[in-house]
This record gives C-alpha cells, sequence and structure tokens, in this order.
C-alpha cells in the first residue's frame, strides 16, 4: 500500500467536517459579540438539519438517475464552497444587519447553512468516492474523519478557547455583613481568560483546512502513484467511463474478498447479496442509532453532564472524546472484523456508557459523586469508552457496505444523516425549548 494513498485519504476525509467542528468549538468566543447571544447555538441545530437537502438531492439522484451526476464534480464543488465559505467567515462573522426591527447575524447564519451543506453533503459524496480506492484505504479515511473533529478542538485549546479561572468575588459581602451572622463568605466566580488569537485567524485555519482537502482531492484523482493504487483501472481522471459494462462494475464488491466464502448463494437484492434483509436492515438500524448518540444526543449534552466535575474534567472530556475517535479508526485498520454480533455487542456497550452520561447530565448540576475526584475520572473516562466504542462500531460498517458495492455507501451517509436528524429533533425541544437541563457551575458546584 502507499504511504501517500494512505495522508491522502486522510487529509480527504479531515475536509468531510472539520468546518462545521471548528465553527462548534469557536461558540465561547462568538456568542458575546453577536445579538443572538447563546441562542445562537440553536439557531446551527436549526440550519444543520436544513443542510440535508444537499444529501437528499444527490441520494434521489442516485436512486432515480443513476450515474447522471458526477460525483466527482460534485465533491468539487463542495470543497471549493467550503473553503470559500470559511474564508468569508473571517471577516463577515461579526457584521449585522436590521431585520423585524433588531440587529441579527445575517453573514454569519448565511455562511454557516452554506458549510452545514457542504459538510452534509459530504457523507453521500465522500465515502461513495473511496470505492475507487483499494478496501484498506476506507479505513484511513474514516481517521480523517476523526481528525476533522480532533483538530479544531486542539487548535482551540491552543487558542485559549472557554479557559476559565476561578477569582473570589466579594459581592455577597454586604448582604453577609448585614445578617446577623458575623461570618464573612466569598463566592468563587468564573472569569473566562482571554484567547490567544482572534476568531478571525481560527477561520482562516478552517478555510486553509478546506483547502488541504482539496489538493489532497486533486491528487487522489490524478497523481500517477495513486492511480496504481486503483482496484482496476476503470477510472480516468477520476472520472468513471460512461459505457454500461463499467458502470455495472461500480455496484460490485471487491473480487478478492478474504473475508467472504466463494460462490455464495445470494440472500437479498441488496449489494452482493451476502445479507440477508434482516441483516441489512439491522446494520442500518445500529448506524442510524450509533450517529444519532454521537453526533447530536450525548454531544448536546455534554457541557452538562461534566461542568459539574469542574472546569478540567469538561475540556479533558472533550479532547480526549476527539482523541478517541480517530484512535478507534486506527485501531480499526488492524483488527477490520466484520462480525454482525460483535457490531451487537460493542453498540449496547457504548448506548449503555451513553446512557450513564445522560443520566449524569439530567442530574446536573448535582449528579453522583460530584464532590469526589472519583467522579470527575468516571465521567471522562465514560466519554472515553462512549466514543471510542461507538466509532468503532461505525468503521465497522462502513467496511461491510463498502464490500456490498458503490450505492450501498451512498445510502450509508444518507443513513448516517437521518440517523443525526432524527437525534437532532429529539434533543432540540429538550435543551433549547423546555429547557430540561440545568447547567453546573464551573466554579460553585453547591450540593447537599
Amino acid at each position: 500500500m502507499s504511504l501517500l494513498t494512505h495522508l491522502l485519504a486522510c487529509l480527504f476525509g479531515m475536509g468531510s467536517w472539520v468546518s462545521i467542528n471548528g465553527l462548534w468549538v469557536e461558540l465561547p468566543l462568538i456568542v458575546p459579540q453577536i445579538p443572538e447571544g447563546w441562542y445562537l447555538p440553536s439557531y446551527l441545530s436549526v440550519l444543520i438539519q436544513m443542510a440535508n437537502v444537499g444529501p437528499l438531492f444527490v441520494t434521489l439522484m442516485h436512486r432515480f438517475r443513476p450515474g447522471a451526476l458526477n460525483e466527482t464534480a460534485v465533491i468539487y464543488v463542495i470543497i471549493g464552497l467550503g473553503t470559500v465559505a470559511s474564508f468569508l467567515l473571517g471577516f463577515f462573522w461579526k457584521k449585522t444587519l436590521v431585520v423585524a426591527g433588531g440587529p441579527r447575524s445575517v453573514a454569519l447564519l448565511a455562511l454557516t447553512f452554506f458549510l452545514a451543506a457542504v459538510d452534509c453533503t459530504s457523507s453521500v459524496t465522500f465515502l461513495p468516492f473511496t470505492m475507487r480506492l483499494k478496501p484498506q484505504y476506507l479505513t484511513t479515511y474514516y481517521i480523517g474523519e476523526g481528525v476533522s473533529g480532533l483538530l479544531p478542538a486542539l487548535v482551540a485549546l491552543i487558542q485559549g478557547v472557554g479557559v476559565v479561572h476561578c477569582i473570589n468575588s466579594t459581592q455577597s459581602l454586604n448582604h453577609t455583613m448585614n445578617s446577623s451572622s458575623s461570618s464573612v463568605t466569598f463566592d468563587l466566580q468564573a472569569q473566562y481568560q482571554p484567547a490567544n488569537f482572534s476568531v478571525e485567524v481560527f477561520f482562516f485555519f478552517l478555510s486553509a483546512m478546506m483547502l488541504v482537502c482539496l489538493v489532497a482531492f486533486l491528487l487522489l484523482n490524478h497523481h500517477p502513484a495513486v492511480a496504481r493504487e486503483h482496484p482496476n483501472g476503470r477510472y480516468t481522471n477520476g472520472v468513471k467511463e460512461k459505457s454500461p459494462r463499467n458502470r455495472k462494475w461500480v455496484e460490485r464488491k471487491p473480487m478478492m474478498d478474504p473475508y467472504r466464502p466463494t460462490n455464495q448463494k445470494r440472500r437479498s437484492s441488496f449489494g452482493s447479496g451476502a445479507y440477508s434483509w434482516i441483516q441489512v436492515f439491522y446494520i442500518f438500524a445500529v448506524l442510524a442509532w450509533v450517529n444519532a448518540l454521537t453526533n447530536v444526543v450525548l454531544p448536546s449534552v455534554q457541557s452538562y453532564s461534566c461542568l459539574p466535575y469542574g472546569n478540567n474534567a469538561y475540556h479533558l472530556s472533550a479532547t480526549m472524546a476527539a482523541v478517541s475517535n480517530p484512535l478507534a479508526c486506527f485501531i480499526a485498520m488492524f483488527l477490520p472484523i466484520r462480525s454482525l454480533l460483535l457490531m451487537g455487542a460493542l453498540t449496547v456497550m457504548g448506548s449503555g456508557v451513553g446512557a450513564y452520561i445522560m443520566s449524569m447530565a439530567v442530574l446536573s448540576p448535582c449528579p453522583l459523586l460530584v464532590n469526589d475526584t472519583s467522579g470527575g475520572f468516571i465521567m471522562v473516562l465514560s466519554w472515553i469508552i462512549f466514543v471510542l466504542t461507538l466509532s468503532y462500531v461505525k468503521v465497522i460498517i462502513g467496511v461491510i457496505l463498502r464490500d456490498e458495492g458503490h450505492s450501498a455507501l451512498v445510502w450509508c451517509g444518507a443513513v448516517v444523516q437521518l440517523g443525526s436528524l432524527l437525534g437532532a429533533v429529539t434533543m432540540f425541544p429538550l435543551v433549547s425549548l423546555y429547557s430540561f437541563f440545568s447547567s453546573g457551575d464551573p466554579c460553585n458546584t453547591k450540593c447537599p
């Protein structure tokens, strides 16, 4: 295998969600400077789900007009759009217009919609594109997808986003002196530290990452060393030939598959027919469930589950969770186990840990072991196990569906977005409308 192709596949996968992931981690610096305030995350959730019109269009075109949509051209367009939108955000994210009698961050919201459309559409275009490479490079692509969440988080840590110092406050001094008690008490207040570099620089960094993704995709299509890594020579400059014979090849599984017996009887009309319809439904149901949990449901309550244990526990859990995603993909590179039984066991295990995280978020600001050091340790460990197990499940499913052909990977991307949509529809009213969760104070957690 070519090390260059591995690197390019990783950089290509990195561009899948780096823009939206970067926007989320930058919110603590953006929110204080825009009129929407902390309502912005709710608006972003809605915009991201509206952007699913992109993958819906691609999926419908694939279903009803197979071969009519030039996949390579679509990828060039969406990566270019993401690069330009990220760059423009560096100039216009603070600009406002008067709408309905008040200032609104129209440029920020509009450019965010374009970024969301780019990232959502990548789910049904980037992954199917990996069919043009050998199966081993699919796991490398997933590593890059994991890095798309890790890299912005690390840069945000260097920037100093959300770093809190607890300082003594004397605001309660007068109340204490006027009371019958003679003791004087001081409250701790959270004071956010200034960033090491500006929001504008961060957006320019995101634009540079999208540009790197664009260059990687260009080389994946045109570099001679990558061309030698294609399973066969039926792609020219990244565009598949138009003859019916070659188009059928795209939907077939790889000719050499050591994990599957030869001359196996077809059990369904899905892909190669290796799985029954019940198994296919099971695979896609697990895929939707896992992506709903990892992409929306648990991330939306991460602050509620971690902040009661302290600001360090929150930052450590967020960082280690971001590291666990590419780590799971790296493990899958050497252990590409395709067992449906193992997939189910890991899903149950990850979901159980996720249930613990959710229950602690519900109990916030006074979860179990809130005043104990072990409470923060268990919460950080829970986030690591949760992300590690379910990320590995996603790679298992990707490897399985890759063998079922190009069409299976398109549906894989569509189900990923469907799961995320269902998770958002469930969590948005609970978090934003009904205020079902209560935040913990990073400096003053007072529980019995």
